[in-house]
């Protein structure tokens, strides 16, 4: 029996100066994962939210909070958003000098660990830590916005991360230019999660851009 694809409308999109009431809006629409991009304007050229939000955040929905880490270093706010309630941590490839160790601190904190790939990183750099993972985010845009353009690369290395992983219980999720039109080739290449802004918030019916996208 086929798993159905998981979608995680990534608040990013949404109207800051009600984000609590759109997170309830998300969770009643439908929404699998709430997807929060955090970015320190270091590692990526945008600043958006930190801990502090995710706490406000957290009593709007029971949906699992999946907490995109676009930090350098990513270590020392680990804790510290795992506090404010986030369920899944993902930190990149790129970001610390140690993978291995981050990884284990996220789940040795009971939480699920991610890791993402950024357009031009292989895929082979998660070689020694997929034991350690339970996400692979592939990025299908360049990390730092909203609205970017589908990168078609990405169809491929999904595929190969689908392979690589074998029969490990680890979710592989796409962020970047995902939409009703594409979603399709993504769930065929390997993807078991959706992350999707403007897809989501383009217009107000949120259950219904969400089943699109599904």
């Amino acid at each position: 029996m086929t798993t159905p694809v998981k979608i995680a409308p990534s608040i990013l999109s949404a109207d800051f100066a009600r984000l609590g009431e759109e997170v309830r809006a998300l969770d009643a629409a439908g929404a699998d994962y709430i997807h929060v991009d955090v970015m320190d304007g270091h590692f990526v050229p945008n600043l958006t939210i930190g801990p502090g939000v995710v706490k406000a955040l957290r009593p709007h929905s029971k949906k699992p909070f999946d907490v995109h880490l676009m930090v350098t270093p990513p270590d020392q706010f680990i804790e510290s958003f795992v506090a404010a309630g986030a369920d899944i941590l993902t930190i990149h490839v790129e970001a610390g000098p140690h993978l291995d160790r981050s990884l284990q601190l996220i789940r040795s904190l009971g939480r699920r660990a991610g890791v993402s790939l950024n357009p031009a990183t292989p895929e082979q750099d998660l070689a020694y830590v997929l034991d350690k993972v339970d996400l692979i985010l592939v990025m299908s845009v360049n990390p730092g916005f909203g609205g970017q353009h589908f990168i078609p690369s990405a169809l491929d290395k999904i595929a190969r991360v689908r392979s690589m992983i074998g029969d490990r219980k680890i979710e592989i999720e796409v962020d970047g230019g995902v939409d009703s039109a594409n979603a399709h080739k993504l769930v065929a290449a390997g993807a078991t999660v959706l992350v999707a802004g403007s897809a989501v918030f383009r217009t107000q019916d949120y259950a219904a851009n969400i089943a699109a996208l599904r």
